[in-house]
């Protein structure tokens, strides 16, 4: 099978775990953004920042790690048991340290009324550092199916507890407080509803993939585990600082947005900012959506391909396709934003602004994972490390020279200048130490197309919303059109004589 119809293939699958997963969580994002005040929604967003910082933290790089030792040793049950045992470890050392030191954690990040909270967030980190190992097992062994219907299930608990709790409990309530159905319900317990949803599926994922643990056995390798730690640490760096560039924004906004003369609450003022920004955030889930699914098949592809003659031209290939489809979500978004907008409620909408440039940022992203291929597969990884610091320090200059001025708008644009800046040194590095001729070219005139009719959209504001939508749709057709033509030559075989 060709190279990229097996990296499309396999893409397809994963997205079945993560396309239904993330499209079931978003509803849950219409459903918050008309239940939940800006501030509460403030709230879940500023603590679901934290668990993705702390994920990757407890994960200390080792899913990646654990594919490139799978490949080279003989016995990656060896390599998983190793890997899994050292993160339950560590993940069991954090949740006891969050629980005995609750009280000083809460007053430091100004949660000292919702200490349950904080703690259910930790065990929710650590269980999913525990299964995430046992995902990625099932990735390398190329038991897509299997991780996608788990990733559904999990969501599909999580979704339908939200919905028990946040819509059928509450509606009861309103009417019959004394119902039988209510005896697990506390109307006071709105916010913490979220977070024991979560907690329920994650314990659920644990049940679903307990029988390979059981199937596999046990096998701790001490001399493995230090190469591995070796290989890992410079992937912790790259993972921690990625995750100060993903939400480190959302974490520190509340210590550097200005204020308002005479707001009566700064506090629920601050959170409300922080909801409006998470809520259009959220806007970008598409372009999320794709890039989780991409990473999910291409990390194991990219380690495998590297074995063939023609590795370097098949991630060209790779990176070129990657971005039309990346663009296409972009302008799909961007110019029927008048439809995805009400994915969120009205009080929401005054951020929409904001979507555009988290798209964009997003999609940079990925093109940065997509280049990152060279010193994973040099094991340079120290490279990794230093690129993403350097995001990771340009993503704080921003947000605090940006947020005092333009509040949420300053976190949306530190994404961009970051990733802007990532891609820049990144391509560099790797014209150097494993130069891959990319097709940059064509991808320039891609994204030079993309952003002229993102632009012409933004000319039919002032049109009818029907009108708009079908000059918008031309706009869109231009782009896909364009690229099919431009491409189509790269997979039609020539007929032979």
């Amino acid at each position: 099978m060709h190279p990229l119809k097996q990296l499309a293939g396999q893409t397809a699958v994963y997205g079945l775990g993560t396309i239904v997963p993330r499209l079931l969580n978003y509803l849950l994002v219409p459903l918050y953004t008309r239940i939940f005040f800006e501030a509460e929604y403030g709230i879940i967003t500023e603590l679901y920042a934290y668990i993705a910082f702390f994920f990757v933290l407890l994960l200390y790089g080792m899913e990646t790690t654990f594919f490139r030792f799978a490949e080279k040793e003989n016995d990656p049950v060896k390599i998983f048991s190793t890997s899994l045992i050292t993160v339950s470890a560590t993940s069991m050392l954090f949740v006891l340290l969050v629980v005995m030191f609750i009280n000083p954690i809460s007053f430091a990040i100004h949660y000292e009324d919702q200490k349950r909270l904080l703690i259910y967030s930790a065990i929710i980190v650590a269980l999913d550092a525990f299964t995430a190992i046992q995902f990625a097992y099932l990735r390398q062994q190329q038991k897509s199916l299997r991780f996608s219907l788990i990733k559904i299930v999990n969501v599909g608990v999580n979704v339908g507890m939200n919905l028990y709790y946040l819509l059928f409990c509450n509606s009861i309530y309103q009417t019959d407080p004394g119902s039988p159905w209510l005896i697990l319900y506390n109307p006071d317990l709105k916010i913490e509803y979220v977070f024991i949803s979560n907690l329920v599926a994650s314990l659920v994922s644990i049940v679903l993939l307990s029988p390979q643990l059981f199937r596999l056995g046990w096998k701790f390798d001490l001399h493995i585990l230090r190469q591995m730690l070796r290989y890992t640490f410079p992937l912790l760096i790259v993972g921690l600082a990625g995750m100060i560039n993903e939400v480190s924004d959302k974490i520190i906004f509340k210590y550097l947005v200005k204020i308002p003369e005479g707001t009566s609450d700064p506090q629920n003022y601050v959170l409300s900012q922080l909801g409006i920004y998470g809520a259009n955030f959220k806007l970008a889930v598409l372009m999320t959506i794709f890039i989780q699914m991409f990473r999910y098949a291409a990390e194991p592809f990219f380690f495998a391909q590297a074995k063939e003659a023609n590795a370097k031209t098949v991630y060209a290939d790779v990176m070129k396709y990657f971005t039309i489809f990346g663009l296409i979500i972009f302008l799909a978004v961007t110019l029927y934003i008048d439809i995805f907008k009400y994915f969120i409620g009205p009080e929401y909408w005054e951020g929409l602004y904001i979507v555009p440039i988290v798209l964009m940022a997003n999609l940079l992203l990925g093109i940065f994972y997509n280049l990152s291929v060279w010193y994973k597969l040099n094991d340079i990884t120290k490279f990794g490390a230093l690129i993403a610091v350097f995001g990771s320090l340009i993503t704080i200059a921003v947000n605090f020279l940006l947020v005092p001025t333009f509040s949420y708008l300053g976190s949306a644009l530190g994404h961009l200048i970051c990733y802007i800046a990532m891609i820049l040194l990144s391509y560099y590095l790797g014209k150097k130490y494993f130069p891959i001729d990319y097709h940059v070219g064509r991808i320039g005139f891609y994204f030079g197309l993309a952003i002229v009719l993102f632009f012409a959209g933004y000319l039919t504001d002032s049109l009818y919303e029907n009108l708009r939508l079908v000059i918008n749709s031309l706009f869109f057709l231009v782009f896909i059109v364009t690229a099919i033509s431009l491409e189509r030559k790269h997979f039609i075989k020539p007929k032979q004589n």
